[in-house]
């Protein structure tokens, strides 16, 4: 999971009450709201990676078990896309936010959404309430996700020195909330199947609407106003871009269908069809994106060189979390049927390994915060950073595929999977942090207010890129060491281009940052 989750730039506009938190330190010498801030988001994170550790397992199991029954290519797909599904739709939640509702109604509404997909999972009704319920999930994380976060900005003037201390507690609570839920959802779904996990998801989304309405008064008001509402006279533009963004989902459902069909043998659409559907979606909006950054003519000359600098940072993030996001696909299902699960001489659930990330960061990110203030200059560059996360992801397949060929046709320990994510949370801190720093400092004035949606789009573009790989991967449980070799080589390769391109990345930086420091000062 990501260290600076969420955090969007209107983090650093200046917040409509923060004058009267200047000098509340009554929560470990912060604001009051950041207890509510911290319960809401340790909650909600808590339901959703807990309904994410089971979700494949509850999709592919046989019906007599209390699964869905899927083939296994299908619910890897699924998985996949359900992660993409919530990045893409975070970008619409920062819109609604930014334009329609304020941050706090956003995550109000769509904390409630989350809630009733839950209790959907929780219903064993059949496969209607299942995908009614991961659908419901998805919509409400994408209102809620980007806007918890902006609302902890909100809490501090600009030239408030908590503020990163602030964020530091913030993510704590982020990370112990994806550490506890694996155990406690796994556990559940041991004792009283997988509809049990799914309560207990169910019940940690309440607790994060009790923490979040309950506390509003500790807010002052944080969230609440829309800081770029629609016009009237914007309205027809609205119309006529919602109208494009319809015909270009047309287009793609189209292309989807062919696809499927073609697949199946006959015309049909089904789950293939919508993998397809979202993976292109994934695919268009960031290419639309930049397009429209690119020609915009209220974007600078200065501006448009650190855009062409982010592209290429862009495409090594997408490859980053193409990796490190199958812990929910393609690892859940390795660490089920080629894991030995037990865990220094105790038996393990195969929920257990998505525990380790949050685990690890909980015990790195203040190493590596050190590290990167102790080399200070010496340090290396934004593109070097990335570089290094890229490189370590690579790795970490290629380690995994290396002994699951010595293993042969026996189960590899436990430890094998927890080195892979150990080499993989040593990557996240080299690029998540460093990807939320620079996706904000190298947005054009003009779209700074949807600098995140581009980090959202690259884990949406990634996971769509794992979606393709796994339904395109036939008997996957009998080709884990061909199918982690293959993606991890390519992405090595691909890393080596990469680095090739650091110098060119930081020389246009620094071009950037040099004609925005001789420009004439804003009014």
């Amino acid at each position: 999971m990501s260290v600076p989750e969420g955090r969007s730039a209107r983090s650093a506009e200046p917040p409509g009450a923060a004058g009267s938190n200047a000098t509340d330190t009554r929560f470990f010498g912060h604001p009051l709201g950041l207890m509510t801030l911290f319960g809401t988001e340790l909650w909600e994170r808590f339901s959703y990676y807990g309904m994410r550790a089971i979700l494949l397992f509850y999709l592919t199991d046989a019906l007599a078990d209390g699964g869905l029954g899927l083939s296994p290519e299908t619910g890897l797909a699924i998985t996949a896309i359900y992660g993409s599904s919530v990045y893409l739709l975070s970008v619409v939640g920062g819109w609604c936010a930014d334009r329609l509702i304020g941050a706090r109604r956003s995550v109000l509404y769509g904390g409630v959404v989350i809630a009733a997909g839950h209790v959907l999972l929780s219903v064993p009704g059949g496969a209607g309430y299942s995908f009614s319920g991961i659908i419901a999930v998805a919509i409400g994380t994408g209102l809620l996700k980007p806007n918890v976060s902006s609302m902890v900005g909100e809490l501090y003037d600009r030239e408030d020195d908590r503020r990163d201390s602030g964020f530091s507690i913030f993510y704590m609570g982020i990370n112990i909330g994806s550490l506890a839920a694996p155990f406690l959802v796994g556990a559940a779904r041991s004792l009283g199947g997988f509809h049990a996990g799914f309560v207990v998801a169910a019940v940690g989304m309440a607790f994060a609407l009790v923490f979040f309405v309950l506390g509003r008064a500790q807010l002052r008001g944080a969230g609440d106003k829309v800081l770029n509402p629609l016009t009237r006279a914007e309205r027809p533009q609205l119309v006529r871009g919602a109208l494009a963004i319809g015909a270009l989902v047309a287009v793609l459902a189209l292309a989807s269908l062919a696809v499927a069909s073609a697949k199946a043998g006959e015309l049909a659409f089904g789950a293939d069809g919508i993998v397809n559907l979202i993976s292109y979606l994934a695919f268009a909006a960031p290419i639309a994106y930049f397009t429209v950054m690119l020609r915009s003519p209220k974007v600078t000359a200065p501006e448009r060189s650190r855009v062409l600098a982010y592209i290429p940072l862009f495409v090594a993030a997408m490859l980053f979390w193409m990796i490190f996001e199958q812990a929910a696909s393609s690892l859940s299902a390795f660490a089920a049927s080629k894991t030995q699960l037990d865990f220094a001489g105790v038996s393990i659930k195969p929920e257990f390994f998505q525990s380790v990330n949050p685990a690890l960061i909980v015990l790195l990110a203040p190493v590596f915060a050190w590290l990167w203030i102790r080399l200070g200059d010496r340090g290396p560059s934004t593109a070097v950073k990335f570089g290094i996360g890229l490189g370590l992801a690579s790795t970490s397949f290629l380690f995994l595929s290396v002994m699951t060929m010595l293993a042969g046709d026996s189960k590899v320990s436990s430890w094998v999977l927890v080195g892979t994510y150990f080499v993989q949370t040593l990557g996240e801190l080299c690029l998540s942090p460093v990807g939320l720093a620079a996706t904000t400092l190298l947005a054009p004035k003009a779209f700074r207010s949807q600098a995140m949606a581009l980090w959202f789009l690259a884990q949406a573009a990634g996971q769509a890129i794992t979606a393709q790989l796994v339904s395109a991967t036939s008997d996957l449980a009998n080709n884990f060491g061909a199918y982690f070799g293959g993606i991890g080589l390519v992405t090595l390769g691909l890393t080596g281009v990469f680095f090739t391109l650091t110098p060119w990345i930081t020389r246009h930086i620094a071009a950037g940052e040099q004609g925005m420091a001789g420009a004439a000062p804003e009014p």
